[in-house]
């Protein structure tokens, strides 16, 4: 498989299992060449010490933990990130307020729109 994703690798901040599946689906068949998903903070930020990433979709809430750590963590290293959420905005964080924003439930389409404009330098094709 071709695309933005091909060799990517990505990081994925979900806590709720049916949403990730559903991400991880959606990238593999994008061609992304790794995928590594963390339901925490503290999982996030120790795949973020131990792998090199080009961009990233995190879930404002973990479980009532919110994600900014990792969103400061992934702008601090130049990484592209958008968030994930089911509530109206991303949170209280005014500064993070120019990154896209996916709102659950959202379909394959709008996740390959956000990617292509994270990763605007390879043409997307959307799958089926």
């Amino acid at each position: 498989m071709t695309g933005l994703l091909a060799g990517r690798r990505v990081l994925v901040v979900e806590d709720e299992m049916l949403v990730l599946m559903n991400i991880e689906m959606a990238f593999q068949d994008l061609g992304c060449s790794a995928i590594h998903a963390a339901a925490s903070v503290a999982e996030a930020l120790a795949l973020l010490a131990r792998h090199g990433f080009d961009a990233a979709i995190i879930d404002v809430n973990l479980g009532g933990e919110k994600s900014y750590p990792v969103a400061d963590a992934l702008a601090r290293l130049d990484i592209p990130f958008a968030f994930s959420t089911g509530y109206n905005d991303h949170g209280d964080r005014l500064d993070l307020g120019d990154r896209p924003v996916l709102r659950k439930p959202y379909t394959r389409a709008a996740l390959v729109a956000v990617f292509e404009r994270l990763l605007p330098d390879k043409p997307l094709p959307v799958a089926a």
